[in-house]
C-alpha cells in the first residue's frame, strides 16, 4: 500500500511508482471527487496526451441484426 502525508503547505507528494504507472508529471491537474467518505483524484489530461491510450483494444463486437 502506498501512503502519503499532507504537508504543512497542504501538498501531497505522489510516490515514484504511482507517478510512473499513471504517467503523472509536475503541473498535471486533478479533479477531487468526494464519494462515500473517501476522496478520489481524477487526472485531467489533454486529449492529445490520450493518443494511443486504447491501442490494441479489440473493437470487434457482435451486433444485433437491426444495428449498423
Amino acid at each position: 500500500m502506498n501512503t502519503v502525508t499532507l504537508s504543512n503547505n497542504n501538498q501531497l507528494n505522489f510516490p515514484n511508482n504511482i507517478r510512473e504507472i499513471y504517467g503523472l508529471e509536475a503541473g498535471d491537474t486533478f479533479e477531487f471527487i468526494s464519494y462515500n467518505n473517501r476522496i478520489e483524484l481524477i487526472p485531467l489530461k489533454p486529449i492529445k496526451k490520450m493518443k494511443g491510450l486504447f491501442q490494441g483494444i479489440d473493437t470487434n463486437i457482435i451486433r444485433e441484426d437491426d444495428r449498423i
